[in-house]
């Protein structure tokens, strides 16, 4: 009666654990089926889904039915055929009982199989790149899609038989070192001899692998990113014989086993180790001895390969490589033939002006602005380049006793609005020259619906189509309501209100009587997550950026990385990975949340083999006024630049002595010193008629602060993704941005009034150095930021640095720089820098000179004072004070 009892018991918790699991697991899938119905993508979701469950069934019952299996054997041996009394006394129930739980225990791990879903489609609808590697002239989709999913199936099945192995050796190897059991016999050779065969097969394989490594010992790596020379002498051959080696151990170590033999499986297995020492050493001989002595003749043609495939994988053998002579031809008429270049040079930073956006447009403190996006657009016919920024919500600022559930899930739901301002001009306060500012947005673009229910926040989910009117805006001492006019979201009706009751646990959800039929619920409402959970396996620009639609709506535009492993001789740029593209392009509507992802490079196969797995998740009509925002990503176009750097070189002794290697430069931000990043620039290529959107990034020497080159990517129309690369003469100085900065420190009337504005509680922001080829010649140009120590300090744009070979300017405007700079180029005389003024000055005039820093350090600490005191007139009148005490006036 009791041992029934416990067999119920038993056999109930088993099924009580089994829907626990499931329950668990279905709760999440449930969400996801429902919100990826909602978003149209119900075909992405049931491809992956079931790829993914018929995985996990077959790594469950691979695992479950192994274990079963050589636990049922292992139990027939010690109960029927060895009699051990102390196991006959068991009931049987608990000993079948233990081995299946403990066999579905083991087979729940292969569950993890499902989490290779990606690689298993990948191999069965890959696309072919038809481009053979040199060495086993295999298709590079070989090694970026069959042979991982060969390595996946080898890697599960030697794991799992390798642990049955195990099992069988702890339970039965003692017993058959004293007495022979046949039946215990063959489970061991069974299993030993299937893994002998996943051994040897893997060994098979590895060959394939030295495409994609540098590792040629377990103490070396070799100069080649890729197959080497001690690969190709050593590595290669000593896999396939280690293969075949395997099998004959295999096959010694199975008539041991069936013989007894058991110092015999010593020896194979002594021997084994022993060999496969060897073939460490005999690499590590040639690696040290053959091949390190003589590298480069040794490496070179696979120095070849190692340099023209990492230019494939990253894009870079197409590179347009332009001679630039870096001329002294700055002239009045090359500005005019270029006024359109030099009126959208950018004059503004974005990460100071992010902080004037915090102040000056978000208007009450639940709203804020994350950063600030640079795109172009056609503004009064003119094609202007522009900063954009998002004013979005953020509930975390309500006070305490507005944090209540109707705020957060029905009332407070969106963001409202955008602020745009030119590039190129200031405010008489040195502030943005704004082109949308506002609530509601006015300016110089129509913004039909300014409502954010999605953007870069960290939004929570929020329920509309409620009885509760949404927040709109503020609007004086009154606030304005809405109510989501869009057709997105969960309906929450029915056992779907219970479900997410339940999920959320959230009993209002349940019970709150301001829900409606008509009640939606928008979930995963930053931009970057909603992407990322409907395709995963992309990764994703941090920074997407805001365009504003013909029509006035506002739509969210994210880049979408396709990368791979395995790319055969290319060096990775992170972790394994070496081969890279923008293929795709994301959008997400920023009303309703409407996602898109578009394909911008169809001939690619990386993506025609994402097509293949999920065609339904991809659009290839791109709608007109979306594509001419399309930017060439910041991110791509880094990784490009860091591998340019050095695979630029063609001479392969040149490569191998890394002589010519280019190197991001450091410009000055505040005080410090740090990598320059890509920025873009509205200006007109040579040989080519008009200006056009460009992401730049100079180049200098390793160790060096000279400019070597100069490197661009087209943006617009036809030419989208063009790069090209101007290269300045070796044998002649072309200033580089650190340069330039140095320069800036040295001029003795720019680096006295920047110590001047230093003091009394100021700071000078030197602002992104921007560095522009202009036909045969270079101009440089720099903001110059002043903000105040305290909380509430607003950054001014208060110079703007222009320079040009030896010639160095800084005014108030662009304008004024670029006319002081003609005079100066016009009169052959530059300004002096302090290392060249005159030592000895007149000690009347030092005198004076001291006199009058003291005097402005008192007006500034008096100035500072009115500011931290919000006496805003008092505070204007002391800086115009100055401004005149410094003959600044214009």
């Amino acid at each position: 009666m009791n041992n029934r009892i416990i067999k119920k018991v038993t056999i109930f918790g088993t099924i009580l654990m089994v829907l626990a699991v499931i329950l668990i697991f279905s709760t999440n899938t449930i969400d996801q089926w429902l919100w990826m119905k909602d978003l149209n993508y119900v075909s992405v979701f049931t491809t992956m889904f079931s790829v993914r469950i018929i995985l996990m069934v077959i790594g469950f019952l691979i695992n479950f039915v192994l274990c079963y299996i050589v636990l049922k054997n292992i139990q027939n041996i010690y109960v029927n055929q060895m009699e051990i009394k102390e196991m006959k006394n068991i009931p049987p129930f608990f000993i079948n009982a233990g081995v299946f739980l403990f066999s579905l225990l083991i087979g729940f791990t292969g569950l993890t199989l499902g989490d290779r879903w990606e690689v298993v489609l990948k191999y069965w609808k890959h696309q072919p790149f038809h481009i053979q590697d040199p060495f086993f002239a295999k298709d590079v989709s070989f090694y970026l899609f069959e042979l991982p999913f060969y390595q996946m199936v080898l890697n599960a099945l030697s794991g799992s038989i390798f642990f049955m192995l195990f099992i069988s050796v702890f339970a039965m190897g003692f017993v058959l070192y004293h007495q022979k059991n046949r039946m215990a016999q063959i489970q061991l050779m069974v299993l030993v001899g299937i893994f002998g065969v996943l051994l040897s097969i893997k060994q098979f394989l590895k060959p394939y692998e030295t495409l994609s490594t540098d590792r040629v010992s377990g103490f070396h790596r070799s100069v080649v990113e890729g197959l080497s020379y001690t690969d190709d002498l050593i590595n290669i051959p000593k896999a396939y014989i280690m293969g075949v080696f395997i099998l004959i151990i295999t096959i010694v170590v199975l008539y041991a086993i069936y013989q007894a033999k058991w110092r015999m499986i010593a020896i194979s297995i002594a021997s084994f180790v022993v060999v496969a020492i060897i073939g460490q050493l005999a690499s590590v001989v040639v690696q040290q001895f053959i091949v390190s002595p003589n590298e480069f003749e040794k490496e070179k043609p696979y120095l070849e390969h190692n340099l023209n495939w990492s230019r494939q994988a990253y894009g870079l053998d197409d590179i347009e490589s332009i001679e630039h002579p870096g001329s002294q031809t700055f002239d009045a008429d090359m500005v005019e033939r270029n006024q359109i270049t030099i009126d959208n040079i950018r004059i503004n930073d974005a990460r100071p002006l992010n902080e004037v956006y915090n102040q000056k447009q978000t208007f009450r403190t639940y709203y804020q602005f994350n950063d600030m996006d640079i795109d172009r657009y056609e503004i009064d016919g003119k094609y202007q380049q522009v900063f954009i920024g998002a004013r979005e919500l953020n509930t975390s600022d309500l006070p305490d006793q507005a944090q209540t559930w109707i705020n957060q899930k029905l009332r407070y739901t969106h963001g409202y609005g955008v602020a745009m301002s030119h590039v190129n001009t200031i405010d008489s306060q040195g502030q943005p020259d704004y082109l949308i500012e506002n609530i509601p947005p006015q300016g110089a673009l129509e913004v039909t619906r300014p409502e954010l229910y999605f953007g870069e926040e960290d939004y929570g989910d929020v329920i509309v189509g409620t009885k509760v009117d949404e927040f709109d805006y503020p609007d004086g001492e009154n606030n304005q309501s809405t109510r989501f006019e869009g057709d997105s979201g969960i309906p929450l009706t029915g056992m779907q209100k219970l479900f997410y009751a339940w999920k959320d646990k959230s009993l209002r959800l349940l019970v709150s009587g301001q829900l409606t039929d008509d009640s939606r619920y928008l979930r995963t409402r930053n931009i970057i997550d909603r992407v990322d959970r409907i395709a995963p396996f992309f990764e994703y620009e941090k920074d997407p950026y805001l365009v504003i639609r013909d029509d006035g709506t506002l739509v969210w535009v994210i880049d979408a990385y396709l990368s791979a492993e395995n790319y055969p001789y290319s060096s990775s740029y992170e972790n394994d990975r070496n081969y890279i593209r923008n293929s795709v392009k994301v959008t997400v509507d920023a009303y309703t949340g409407d996602v898109h992802f578009y394909v911008v490079e169809e001939d690619e196969a990386l993506l025609k083999t994402y097509q293949n797995m999920l065609p339904d998740l991809f659009t290839t009509d791109i709608p007109e006024d979306i594509q001419k925002h399309f930017r060439y990503p910041e991110r791509l176009f880094g990784i490009q630049a860091e591998k340019y750097g050095t695979y630029h070189m063609s001479n392969l002794e040149v490569f191998y002595n890394r002589e010519d290697v280019w190197q991001i430069p450091t410009e000055k931000y505040y005080d410090n010193d740090i990598t320059m990043e890509p920025y873009y620039l509205t200006m007109k290529l040579q040989e080519e008629e008009k200006e056009e959107f460009v992401l730049t990034m100079p180049f200098t020497p390793r160790n060096r602060q000279n400019m070597i080159a100069w490197m661009g990517v087209r943006n617009d129309g036809d030419n989208y993704g063009d790069i090209f690369v101007y290269r300045f003469p070796k044998q002649k100085n072309v200033y580089g941005p650190q340069q330039i900065e140095n320069r800036i420190n040295q001029d003795s009337v720019i680096s006295q009034e920047l110590n001047l504005w230093s003091q009394g509680g100021s700071r000078a922001i030197r602002g992104n150095l921007i560095t522009i080829p202009i036909e045969d010649t270079v101009i440089y140009v720099e903001p110059i930021y002043i903000e105040s120590n305290n909380e509430t300090a607003l950054p001014e744009v208060k110079r703007i640095v222009v320079a040009y070979d030896d010639y160095i300017v800084m005014e108030r405007t662009i304008e004024a720089a670029f006319e002081r700079l003609l005079e100066q180029v016009k009169s052959g005389i530059p300004q002096v820098p302090v290392d060249d003024a005159d030592e000895v000055e007149d000690p009347d005039e030092l005198l004076s000179a001291e006199e009058k820093l003291e005097e402005l350090a008192e007006l500034f600490k008096e100035y500072e004072d009115a500011l931290a005191e919000r006496e805003w007139e008092q505070a204007a009148s002391i800086l115009r004070q100055i401004e005149n005490e410094l003959d600044l006036e214009e």
